[in-house]
């Protein structure tokens, strides 16, 4: 287990709650992406593979980190769409997202929204660290 990135389930009351730590912004977002899937329970179907590009523009960490698992949501939502691969840039307050995935074959519980909800991303001797309630 790569103890520079990752993410751990936090007990929550009523909605679910994750702590993701990573080295850097962008590895922090995937593996925010990576958790929200494995709470969700999310099998992607083998085939086929596609991909979607997207580009957002943020204010802080914090509202990044909303914006970009809301619109991989919105996939889901919209397309039946999941992502496994992910390539991110943030130049200034811009990010640049390619992210691959594939159809939903199976999903547990579905997530309805990223909150703000004590969210605050913190620097760490690792990195950085954030804990993302999501609404369920």
């Amino acid at each position: 287990m790569d103890q520079h990135a990752g993410f751990r389930e936090v007990e929550h009351t009523a909605d679910w709650e994750l702590h993701v730590w990573a080295a850097d912004l962008v590895t922090l977002l995937a593996q925010a992406a990576r958790g929200m899937y494995a709470l969700s329970g999310i099998r992607l179907a083998e085939a086929p593979r596609l991909e979607r590009r997207f580009k957002l523009v943020f204010a802080d960490r914090e509202s990044l980190l909303v914006d970009f698992l809301s619109e991989l949501l919105f996939y889901g939502e919209d397309e039946h769409l999941a992502f496994d691969a992910y390539q991110l840039a943030v130049d200034g307050a811009r990010l640049k997202a390619q992210v691959w995935g594939a159809p939903i074959e199976d999903q547990a519980k579905e997530v309805k929204a990223v909150t703000y909800h004590r969210m605050k991303v913190t620097e760490t001797e690792g990195g950085l660290a954030v804990n993302i309630v999501f609404d369920v």
